[in-house]
């Protein structure tokens, strides 16, 4: 079998392959992100071919693959990625000192928090106030609150969940 010269396959088929991704996923910013993965991919797995005559299918069904799961992770994450990233910090945060704009951006999301607690549950809110506010590890919330460390564990992760499906109701992605 001949070696194969991704330049001229990604001459020939790269705007194929980009076709193929934008008209699952709608972004054309991302479906030239999956061309790029796809040649990544396929050259990878190279010496799986088997027949040159297929490498226009073959390349497609990568893009084509690429793109669904790309679409399933989105789905997923309901949530913007910087939403979601802005939540872990606020909640896992060690009280280090961070850049200015990081840290007021940090305590209005609380305060945004804080609001969207009114109607959590007395257990949920006073963990998550102990988390959030002091910052207490779930050993530390537990030896405070007498209680077992998966019970405040499961607060927490309960806690959270309504908290996000609040926010994400509030603030549709």
């Amino acid at each position: 079998m001949e070696k194969l010269d991704f330049n001229q396959l990604y001459s020939m088929y790269s705007k194929r392959l980009y076709y193929t991704a934008l008209s699952i996923i709608r972004d054309p910013f991302l479906a030239e992100d999956i061309v790029q993965e796809t040649f990544l991919k396929a050259f990878k797995k190279t010496d799986t071919i088997d027949d040159n005559s297929k490498i226009a299918a073959w390349l497609n069904s990568i893009a084509a693959r690429t793109a669904i799961d790309i679409l399933r992770s989105e789905k997923r994450n309901n949530w913007m990625p910087s939403d979601h990233s802005l939540i872990e910090s606020v909640l896992y945060s060690s009280n280090s000192q961070d850049m200015t704009e990081i840290e007021v951006e940090n305590r209005l999301f609380k305060q945004e928090l804080h609001a969207s607690m009114g109607d959590l549950s007395k257990e949920y809110k006073e963990v998550l106030i102990l988390r959030i506010d002091h910052g207490l590890k779930e050993k530390e919330i537990a030896h405070f609150l007498q209680l077992k460390a998966t019970t405040v564990k499961n607060r927490l992760y309960r806690a959270r969940k309504q908290l996000i499906q609040r926010l994400s109701e509030k603030y549709p992605a």
